[in-house]
């Protein structure tokens, strides 16, 4: 399929969906022409602005000072097959259980030329992918996944749960199977070898030693998302829609988010086939469940005493009653996610009481109204209560260490939290999602 001509990308991007639309089983062509000036300038517009810069320093800003000259120079050597990936600086950050995530940060003109390339891996991939496949696709989001699950459970007849855990999944993506499957729906080289440079591009760690990665996608890059979706699609989603539902006596479902996935079954004897059989599928990929993580639960409505309960997205699930005596599913923040986040109030009050209050305070609104937005959900009430308090100790202990005099009561706290507008807790899914949710 030939890409050329004067559309914009956006025309361009839609189509190749057209194309992939009308024959799933059709090759893209001449993509990487679409990485041209016109195409990358409306590119470098999405980008963040402020986000941190890689090992060559330059911004966002620095960039944009001689952006027609940097982006015709960075066209050029896409033309003549000269462009090189640079480094990735590693940073890492702290997870509640006391380890850390590594995360990747490109160069601005690799995230640049990453974004273009995302954008058309999405308009190829988005007709492919299947509804289950809920993370990093455009118009889904954690929580919506989260309510539909439970959803799932309510009006379905589950009694199963494997609640499935890959270990380090973006450090063990096989980089010659990541070709593989990209070449089933991309029939361009030179796009390929693009995104196979960015595979390989070294790693250069906060000691100055220079990795060399043998496989895993760039964490912290544009297009790592998008590549771990197609992964996936391959290794998971088409394995279970075509091979392992096939096999089984009754009913199953599976939601994947990202790398984390649940699967529910009707009959245990189906669950555990299942399981023992996901280590083999998942190991001729390079991969494997992290078994501290991954478990069988039962799971099963009207069954409380014998019932167990599992996370997912932050969320804890398990079988209640509601008061009018029939059966829901209700989400609860997760233990280990609740002190995870007040871990992270903690150290970042720590980190900030010495700023000024307006300043400060202005910060804590956007974090609470985005803990309250996603947290808030149907009967989650008393967790949002538990972070709220631990906020407010918080609050009085790191900004009584201001100074070494003592200026902050609890009557002056709260004064404050009035005055700056701090959102409390509530529930903050509609009234009509409330409604979808209890129709049972």
């Amino acid at each position: 399929m030939d890409m050329k001509g004067h559309h914009t990308l956006q025309t361009s991007l839609q189509g190749i969906a057209k194309r992939i639309r009308k024959d799933h089983k059709a090759r893209i062509g001449n993509v990487y022409g679409l990485l041209n000036v016109e195409n990358l300038r409306e590119c470098f517009y999405e980008l963040r602005k402020k986000a941190a810069p890689g090992v060559d320093k330059v911004t966002f800003k620095d960039y944009e000072e001689n952006l027609e000259q940097n982006l015709e120079d960075l066209n050029e050597r896409l033309k003549c097959k000269r462009y090189r990936a640079r480094l990735v600086r590693r940073e890492y950050i702290p997870k509640g259980d006391g380890t850390s995530r590594p995360l990747g940060i490109p160069v601005l003109e690799d995230k640049l030329l990453q974004l273009a390339a995302a954008k058309v891996l999405v308009a190829i991939y988005e007709e492919l992918f299947l509804p289950f496949n809920r993370g990093y696709r455009p118009g889904s989001n954690a929580r919506e996944t989260s309510r539909d699950l439970a959803e799932k459970f309510i009006y379905g007849n589950y009694a199963w749960v494997v609640d499935a855990d890959i270990e380090g999944f973006f450090d063990h993506v096989n980089h010659d199977w990541m070709i593989r499957m990209l070449t089933e729906r991309i029939d361009d080289k030179s796009f390929l070898r693009l995104i196979r440079k960015w595979l390989k591009a070294g790693v250069l760690e906060k000691d100055g030693k220079v990795i060399s990665p043998t496989s895993g996608t760039p964490q912290g890059g544009v297009i790592s998302p998008i590549l771990a979706n197609i992964y996936l699609h391959y290794v998971l989603d088409l394995w279970f829609e075509k091979v392992v539902k096939q096999r089984l006596k009754g009913g199953c479902m599976m939601i994947r988010y990202a790398d984390d996935f649940v699967v529910a079954f009707e009959h245990e004897e189906d669950a555990r086939r299942f399981l023992d059989n996901l280590p083999g599928r998942l190991g001729k990929f390079g991969l494997k469940l992290s078994k501290g993580k991954t478990q069988l639960v039962r799971f099963k409505r009207g069954d409380s005493l014998n019932n167990g309960g599992f996370d997912f997205l932050g969320f804890r699930y398990n079988w209640e009653r509601t008061r009018k005596g029939k059966w829901k599913v209700q989400r609860h923040t997760a233990s280990k996610r609740l002190k995870r986040s007040i871990k992270r109030f903690t150290d970042w009050v720590k980190l900030n009481r010495h700023k000024p209050l307006p300043l400060l305070m202005t910060a804590l609104c956007r974090k609470l109204s985005g803990y309250w937005q996603y947290y808030g959900v149907i009967g989650n009430f008393h967790c949002l209560r538990q972070f709220w308090f631990q906020v407010e100790r918080g609050l009085y202990k790191w900004l009584n260490r201001r100074s070494q005099k003592r200026s902050i009561t609890w009557e002056r706290l709260n004064r404050l939290i009035k005055h700056y507008k701090i959102p409390l807790p509530r529930i903050t899914e509609s009234r009509q999602q409330l409604f979808d949710f209890m129709r049972v």
